[in-house]
């Protein structure tokens, strides 16, 4: 079900009195209107859904996470002078996960057509395969141009047992690729070697997958990290960024289906974001797993919005 825009949740403190510039996101927000240029503006597209997360066994609630990740944005600083854009949610109903990934990936698509940057806040992990599908359907399937999967994630999310689930977008990105002969080109930076069993290290060394374990992400080996990542940037042409907000510690981000023990600070993911969104190539980014029922003093919507702030 798609769920139109909502101006109620955009609200906050308003200093107008004050001098200077105070706006606030809130008072940036636009309706995205299918069709309408939107050249390089950002789009926030809400996916309500945690059927991937109960399908993988894992805590529910991150269906609500949109609505938490955009108030917590919404009394954040605004952005330069640009408008930004909500489209509204799409609702997974009755557990009909695909079909809701389906309808994602057609507004994914809508928005890269029309020259906007999606943004996509999930809901559970499974966002990852829908926001990749309406990214491909919008590149087509040439090799002419290389996309990077760039994922910070505790976990490769490489299962490939189905049905679908919040386990298995990156194994379905992988198919997908396969079927149509073209790279996969998968990075995941901030894995956990005690959350990821022996069958997915191996399933991501017969992948080609590069990897970071979350023990080589700390703020000490930043500067090496922002290097690497500077390198396989401008070694493609296109780059997906989405981020499982459990690759951050379980103290900075309570609120998600699989709390970190150790994690990677967000001052490091944030200083790694920005490399990417100031690279120019980002073409779709999403940020997956809020989950408010465990968010202990909206810490880990706080966190989201940060980098959702960094991405717009």
């Amino acid at each position: 079900m798609r769920v139109l825009f909502d101006q109620n949740v955009w609200h906050g403190r308003s200093d107008s009195r004050e001098p200077g510039d105070t706006r606030r996101v809130f008072n940036q927000i636009l309706p995205f209107a299918n069709g309408a240029r939107v050249d390089e503006a950002p789009v926030i597209i809400g996916f309500c859904s945690d059927e991937g997360v109960r399908r993988n066994q894992g805590r529910v609630g991150a269906e609500h996470g949109p609505k938490q990740l955009r108030a917590a944005l919404a009394g954040f600083p605004a952005k330069a002078s640009v408008p930004v854009f909500d489209a509204g949610d799409v609702v997974c109903e009755d557990g009909n996960l695909e079909a809701a990934q389906v309808a994602l990936g057609r507004i994914v698509s809508d928005v890269l057509a029309c020259g906007g940057r999606p943004i996509v806040f999930g809901g559970g992990h499974e966002v990852a395969w829908a926001t990749y599908s309406g990214l491909r359907e919008h590149l087509g399937t040439t090799n002419e141009r290389r996309l990077m999967i760039l994922n910070f994630d505790a976990h490769f999310d490489l299962r490939q047992s189905r049905p679908a689930s919040s386990g298995t977008p990156f194994d379905q990105i992988a198919c997908d690729c396969a079927a149509r002969g073209i790279p996969f080109d998968y990075v995941c930076f901030g894995v956990s070697d005690l959350a990821n069993t022996a069958a997915l290290f191996e399933r991501a060394s017969e992948l080609g997958v590069r990897y970071v374990l979350d023990a080589d992400m700390q703020e000490s080996q930043l500067a090496k990290r922002l290097d690497e990542l500077e390198r396989m940037i401008d070694a493609v042409d296109d780059v997906y960024l989405t981020i499982d907000l459990d690759v951050l510690p379980g103290a900075a981000a309570p609120g998600v289906s699989a709390p970190a023990a150790l994690g990677v600070p967000l001052s490091v993911v944030e200083a790694m974001v920005r490399r990417v969104r100031a690279s120019g190539k980002l073409r779709a980014a999403d940020l997956a797993e809020l989950n408010p029922a465990f968010d202990q003093d909206r810490r880990t919507a706080l966190a989201a919005a940060r980098l959702a702030h960094r991405l717009l």
